[in-house]
């Protein structure tokens, strides 16, 4: 069998063409005309010197086919992959292919990241903070990584992120944008074919769903980021306001939200927008049908949601407490299904206590790796309500962030949102 071995000494390259013979091959079963076939290994005309391989084929880094190219360009520190992105389309479009993802994925050198989203009147501010350390602990500070000077009006204030690989998506009412986080380049996308406002969003399988949002319509919309279009796969039962979206194992849960067109005057439609509140919907994209409706237990209004290592977390607000929620989603993987559908009632955030989150306070939910839930106070600040209540108690800023760790169960705080970064929405990355 032949090979031919590429070797990587310093500055040059040293090529070497080896033939490798098997003892078989010595036999005196073979004919002399056999035997003539393998050239003997260490004649002279056999090993190519540097100067003559120069003098024929330049070599460079370009010069590699994709594959070899793709193995080197994979193991560069992700700062220098804006770079990188520039040096030539044909880089530019291998960093941003299937191919390049996995063998990041293999090689563990995607991190995640929490990154926060604000678009104001000044143009469109990002902020990433890393949980790339050994132990996943959190970084230091949020790190600014875009400060985009366009026109945002349709964005400002109602986006909704989510991501795919690298790339995040910003939703807004009546346009989308596309972030790569390892090239920085933003680009323009097609719209949702319903103008939403406050809606649910999740990846399923590569492909973007929305739900809710919209007086116009009830429709549940999938986007394909490779054809980058839209199109209807299914009708909601609820129609929800202010619902949030997660998606676990192919299921698509549209969460909390009140019925669009408000409460009725009557004590039934009071008690039906309470229902919305603290309730989800899940919809099978698979087999484009609705299961069956979950209720968080005790009720209340749902603050905030995401998904984790097929778990569903969910915090809700009573009349003078919080509480946090863990519905099992694991319909295929952990034990085939068998949890799925049951709540547990895990440790409340390190919040004041007797404190009712209204309108003036929201927060932002999103999972990361496989043990991290992390709540963004992208809106309003505690503070002010303790102070408008009469407390003493402070130290609950702007831009509040809390982690919680599902291996142990316990809470800590990582850094505030820096001052830029208002009115945000955010979204996890591996990147």
């Amino acid at each position: 069998m032949n090979f031919l071995l590429i070797y990587y000494v310093g500055e040059s390259f040293s090529v070497r063409l080896q033939i490798l013979m098997s003892e078989s091959c010595n036999s005196r079963h073979f004919s002399w005309l056999m035997k003539s076939c393998f050239p003997n290994q260490n004649h002279k005309s056999l090993i190519i010197t540097p100067q003559q391989l120069n003098a024929a084929v330049p070599l460079t880094l370009s010069s590699l086919p994709d594959d070899l190219l793709l193995e080197c360009l994979s193991r560069v520190p992700s700062s220098a992959l804006p770079s990188l992105s520039l040096v030539c389309r044909r880089w530019f479009y291998l960093i941003l292919s299937p191919s390049f993802l996995l063998l990041r994925h293999q090689l563990r050198l995607l991190h995640p990241s929490v990154f926060a989203f604000s678009a104001t009147e000044s143009g469109v501010f990002a902020a990433t903070l890393s949980f790339s350390l050994p132990d996943h602990c959190h970084a230091a500070n949020w790190d600014l990584s875009l400060c985009l000077p366009v026109n945002t009006a349709s964005l400002h204030g109602v986006s909704r992120l989510v991501s795919v690989g690298p790339r995040v998506y910003m939703i807004g009412r009546d346009s989308m944008l596309r972030y790569n986080t390892w090239t920085q380049h933003v680009n323009a996308k097609s719209p949702m074919l319903f103008s939403r406002k406050k809606f649910a969003a999740a990846v399923v399988s590569n492909k973007i769903y929305v739900a809710g949002g919209s007086r116009a319509a009830s429709a549940v919309e999938e986007y394909d980021p490779e054809s980058d279009t839209w199109r209807v796969v299914a009708y909601s039962q609820r129609r929800r306001y202010g619902c949030v979206g997660a998606a676990v194992d192919g299921v698509f849960y549209v969460i909390g939200g009140l019925k669009i067109g408000g409460a009725c005057a009557d004590g039934v439609g009071r008690i039906e927008a309470h229902v919305y509140a603290s309730s989800m919907d899940l919809f099978d994209v698979e087999a484009r049908v609705w299961l069956r409706s979950r209720a968080v237990p005790g009720g209340g209004c749902v603050v905030a949601a995401c998904a984790v290592a097929g778990y569903v977390y969910v915090l809700t607000s009573h009349a003078v407490e919080l509480s946090f929620w863990r519905f099992d989603a694991r319909r295929k993987s952990g034990g085939g299904g068998e949890g799925f559908g049951e709540w547990c009632r895990m440790k409340s955030p390190p919040m004041p206590t007797q404190i009712r989150l209204d309108g003036t306070v929201r927060f932002c939910c999103v999972g990361v790796g496989d043990n991290k839930v992390i709540f963004v106070q992208v809106v309003g600040c505690i503070d002010d309500l303790l102070r408008r209540s009469g407390r003493s108690q402070r130290g609950f800023k702007d831009g509040l962030v809390l982690v919680y760790d599902s291996d142990g169960g316990e809470w800590s705080r990582a850094p505030n949102l820096p001052e830029v970064i208002r009115r945000a929405a955010c979204v996890s990355v591996e990147c």
